[in-house]
């Protein structure tokens, strides 16, 4: 799976619904009134690996992706054996018999590589839809929390590839929202399985 993209940054909303991704010169930082700092950030590597949401996607994913591979796998044996029994009976085969089964054997493998360039293709797809719906979900709440606490920025930190080198770790409010986040989709998963719960009205 090509899920390790998701550990790219985060971007996240100040209270004016600006995306904050990197900040080159930041100077002196202020903090609000009640002593909280208003530029924080969160990790994340982190913030993904504890994300129950993230979590069930990647596994959902990598389970189409291992069912798509043995169908395509079983396919790809049983056109290996026909091949081998076109070679063992081509000698007792007509030139005719023999070209015919050459290029239907030639039109299945055809068909074979274009249908696992499909099945490559719509799971990049899906991937790339359900990170989307991961980002939009932590840049909502992250709105919503710098709302709540009076934040102005909220950076996004990948060791390695990160443009904060340092920051005191009074800043770093990875666990609060991975608690936050994963609170949220609980209840919203306790909602769905109550919505099929409920019988349909006739």
């Amino acid at each position: 799976m090509g899920l390790a993209v998701a550990t790219a940054a985060l971007a996240s909303c100040d209270q004016n619904g600006e995306k904050a991704v990197v900040v080159k010169e930041t100077g002196a930082t202020q903090t609000t009134e009640a002593g909280t700092p208003d530029i924080v950030y969160v990790n994340s590597d982190s913030l993904l690996a504890n994300y129950e949401y993230f979590k069930d996607v990647r596994t959902r994913l990598q389970g189409k992706a291992e069912a798509k591979e043995k169908s395509l796998r079983s396919q790809a044996e049983s056109f290996q054996k026909e091949v081998q029994r076109f070679q063992q009976q081509a000698a007792n085969m007509t030139v005719q018999q023999a070209s015919a089964t050459e290029q239907r054997l030639m039109q299945k493998q055809q068909q074979l590589q274009a249908l696992q360039q499909s099945s490559g293709n719509e799971l990049m797809s899906e991937e790339s839809e359900e990170m989307k719906k991961i980002y939009d979900q932590v840049e909502s709440y992250l709105k919503k929390l710098s709302e709540e606490k009076g934040y102005k920025m909220v950076l996004t930190y990948q060791r390695g590839n990160s443009a904060i080198l340092y920051s005191d770790s009074t800043r770093d409010i990875t666990t609060e929202v991975v608690e936050g986040l994963n609170k949220e989709y609980e209840t919203e998963k306790v909602e769905a399985d109550k919505a099929k719960e409920t019988p349909k009205k006739k």
